[in-house]
């Protein structure tokens, strides 16, 4: 069996790569239980950078209209030329204390 592909960036999900489950609309417009795709972590992240939740739920809640947005094209075509479990090196935000 092979690994999923994304449907941001169309590069497998190798089971030790970083991944994360998108709603395609999101929970809070409306999208609990509804469609879902697996996404490499790194594209989810770029996909919530890009995009509000309401962008997400009336205009980019399938995988071709993701791809379809202008941002998320380029970083698609930059990404894909990553290895599979490519891991962004960006550091969390830190809490203050």
């Amino acid at each position: 069996m092979s690994d999923p592909l994304c449907p941001l960036c169309l590069r497998p999900i190798p089971p030790d790569a970083p991944q994360s489950v998108h709603h395609l609309i999101p929970k809070l417009k409306g999208g609990k239980g509804g469609p879902t795709v697996l996404m490499h972590h790194i594209c989810h992240h770029e996909v919530h950078a890009a995009l509000t939740e309401a962008e997400l739920a009336r205009s980019f809640n399938t995988a071709e209209q993701l791809r379809s947005h202008p941002q998320l094209a380029k970083f698609a075509a930059w990404v894909a030329k990553r290895p599979a479990s490519f891991a962004s090196k960006v550091p969390r935000n830190r809490r203050k204390r």
